[in-house]
């Protein structure tokens, strides 16, 4: 297959990594184990997965100038990952994300976004110049983990470029309406489609409608990772839905970074909609029966496997 570019802009941080054995919550301190420190955050986990696939793979974003941004980056450069597009921030430290994986596999994060959030106007037109230097077939697949004027500038540059660009809106309070129209595909979870559309949404018809509501502001694709690892998906007037697998969860670290990877990897390859979204669900599922996010990413093959299975049983929602 020809290799197509992916670039990947977003958060990148140090991962800080523990099990513990009992609820967050329940006690004041709780023991914990299976310490790692590992590479995270949406831009560099997706890098990873376009370049395990097997495209050329750019990850534009900030590390700090400390020791941590080895962390944060080395597994992407030992991928094969192009990280000329990174800058190192004088002066402040990588982003940090401190995990903790209890035993119902439901982690929960604590981030210190630190150098994310550190950007300057060369930073900003080094990205632009990234986007304009793609070689297609490419895409832009970008998160809200940065500050919102990086991310309009790049939806802006990829547009004038006619490059798609897939949006992790994360964090969803960032994310800013008039960049909607300019998207090939948005990937929120069920929380973060809730605060796009301004409700709660509680149930798959919600997610439907939730799903539908963006489409009709201009995203042309429309996927909504729902709790239990399936999705919704809102592709020109109809809507899908693609239940997840049967999974033994271990840990839902990095399993949504998974589907919008290689959701954004199928479409780069010219996949349709739904193929490209059972892809996405496959990788999320089998992300989750693993410790950590990019130690735990499945292979091509495994992929196409279960979401052949998955698609068997997606079905088309009448709401």
């Amino acid at each position: 297959m020809k290799s197509r570019t992916m670039l990947s802009l977003g958060s990148i941080n140090a991962d800080f990594q523990v099990r513990v054995n009992a609820a967050i919550g329940s006690n004041d301190m709780l023991p914990a184990h299976d310490f790692c420190r590992l590479s995270g955050g949406k831009a560099a986990n997706t890098a990873f997965l376009a370049a395990r696939f097997g495209h050329a793979s750019r990850l534009l974003g900030c590390v700090g100038d400390d020791d941590l941004a080895q962390q944060a980056l080395g597994s992407l450069a030992a991928a094969g990952v192009d990280l000329d597009g990174v800058n190192r921030v004088t002066g402040q430290p990588t982003g940090v994300s401190m995990i903790m994986v209890p035993p119902d596999a439901k982690k929960h994060i604590v981030l210190a976004p630190n150098a994310n959030d550190c950007w300057d106007d060369a930073a900003a037109v080094k990205v632009e110049a990234a986007i304009g230097d793609a070689n297609p077939p490419a895409c832009l697949v970008l998160d809200c983990e940065i500050p919102a004027w990086v991310v309009r500038r790049a939806i802006q540059k990829a547009a004038a470029s006619d490059i798609p660009v897939i949006l992790d809106p994360s964090f969803v309070d960032r994310v800013e309406p008039a960049v909607l129209n300019r998207l090939h595909a948005i990937t929120p979870n069920i929380s973060e489609a809730g605060g796009l559309v301004g409700r709660d949404l509680k149930t798959i018809s919600d997610a439907a409608g939730a799903a539908r509501q963006l489409r009709n502001e201009g995203v042309e694709l429309v996927c909504i990772k729902l709790g239990d690892g399936g999705c919704v998906l809102a592709a020109g007037s109809e809507l899908i839905h693609i239940p997840a697998g049967e999974i033994d969860p271990v840990d839902s670290t990095g399993a949504g970074d998974a589907f919008t990877g290689v959701f954004s990897v199928a479409l780069l390859e010219g996949m349709s909609a739904l193929d490209a979204a059972a892809w996405g669900v496959a990788s999320a599922n089998l992300a989750v029966t693993g410790y950590g996010s990019q130690p735990a990413y499945a292979d091509r093959e495994e992929i196409v496997q279960m979401a052949a299975r998955l698609s068997q049983d997606a079905r088309v929602l009448h709401v």
